[in-house]
């Protein structure tokens, strides 16, 4: 059976710089239908259907063997599904080959050729295309500005940082003016820093080129962090599909939950619900909750000062654990790890709360989650 994963709407920047607010008044760039692949016994692609709008930042998130790279390989034509089809455009690609189709695809290792100059290395799918040398330069000139890289043409890889390199990899690819550009985790490579950084700007050149993106990565922060909607990927299904707000506040299933970011799984009564950690206040001696917060009873476990924040792990009375984060405005470190053992009340709203349904036992109870948790 196949899984659909058609979910909220995205914010879509088409080329132009007007943002739709809807996805359903974009084309289809993309556009998959039950793709199914294996390799041997393991299945990589669980019979797929999804729907990526033209100008839209999709990523597809998930751990080491989920699927997601199967999936941009078989998108860019490096792989054949076993079955299923493959539309680029509204136009069948399944059978056709890589170079024939109007994608270009960014590696985590940029694969820039050594011996040329970075202005040749952006030039050269302009070469192969046999564009005239005028508008190739030209082109290469307003690739490299882009991506802030003016002046830096006549040097050699080499003589450029892990992100410069990534960059020159970045005009390589959108310089011809792909209907649907292929990131495979490119920034992978880069410090923490380097990387932040690196996401503000891939979503800056993305929304001034208007070329969809599709993005592997297993970094949940540049998910959050970039796209207009997660496809959320583990064992060759996906999880839960919509905006980074409604993956990340309504998780579909215990799976999500627990890889987007931390996440408490309590039960009460029956009922399985998470609530975020930023969600829970610890409540300090006799401090009042606020009105129509639930609050439970419980001892700090553990307590681990993370600069800026402290994270509380508080075992509870009624059973089970949470963790609780809190600013370090006026918290000095040594006042922060005496709360260990200490006994405290924890607080949230119910309205922050989300239940979580049961794990699926097949692919239709996954389409049920997958749609409903992105609406």
């Amino acid at each position: 059976m196949s899984q659909t994963a058609m979910g909220t709407a995205g914010m879509v920047m088409p080329t132009g710089g007007s943002r739709r607010t809807s996805r359903e008044s974009a084309t289809t760039a993309v556009r998959l239908k039950a793709v199914r692949k294996t390799y041997g016994s393991v299945l990589a692609a669980a019979g797929i259907d999804l729907d990526i709008a033209d100008g839209e930042f999709f990523t597809l998130l998930g751990p080491s063997g989920s699927g997601k790279t199967t999936l941009l390989r078989m998108i860019a034509g490096f792989e054949r599904p076993d079955s299923g089809a493959i539309e680029l455009g509204g136009k069948d690609v399944t059978r056709t080959p890589p170079y024939a189709r109007n994608v270009n695809t960014v590696f985590q290792d940029y694969a820039l050729f050594p011996h040329m100059t970075v202005r040749q290395n952006v030039e050269y799918g302009l070469r192969v295309g046999r564009v005239v040398k005028a508008a190739r330069q030209q082109r290469a000139a307003e690739a490299l500005e882009m991506v802030q890289l003016s002046g830096l043409g006549d040097r050699r890889p080499i003589q450029l940082s892990g992100g410069q390199r990534q960059r020159v990899a970045l005009a390589r690819a959108i310089v011809n003016h792909p209907e649907v550009l292929l990131l495979d985790e490119p920034l992978g490579a880069l410090d923490l820093k380097l990387r932040q950084e690196m996401q503000l700007e891939l979503k800056r050149i993305q929304q001034e080129v208007g070329i969809t993106f599709i993005y592997v990565t297993h970094d949940q922060e540049e998910a959050l962090t970039m796209s207009d909607r997660i496809a959320v990927m583990s064992a060759g299904r996906i999880e839960q599909i919509g905006a980074p707000t409604v993956v990340y506040e309504r998780p579909a299933t215990e799976f999500v939950a627990g890889f987007i970011g931390v996440s408490n799984l309590l039960e009460r009564d029956g009922r399985r619900f998470t609530v975020r950690p930023e969600k829970v206040h610890l409540l300090e001696g006799g401090e009042t909750p606020a009105p129509n917060m639930h609050v439970e009873d419980g001892r700090i476990a553990d307590v681990v000062y993370l600069g800026m924040v402290t994270r509380y792990i508080v075992e509870l009375d009624a059973g089970g654990r949470l963790v609780a984060v809190r600013q370090n405005l006026e918290t000095a470190a040594s006042d922060v790890l005496d709360a260990h053992g200490r006994r405290v009340r924890v607080a949230w709203r119910p309205a922050q709360t989300y239940q979580i349904s049961p794990e699926p036992s097949d692919s239709s109870d996954q389409l049920d989650n997958a749609q409903g948790g992105s609406s």
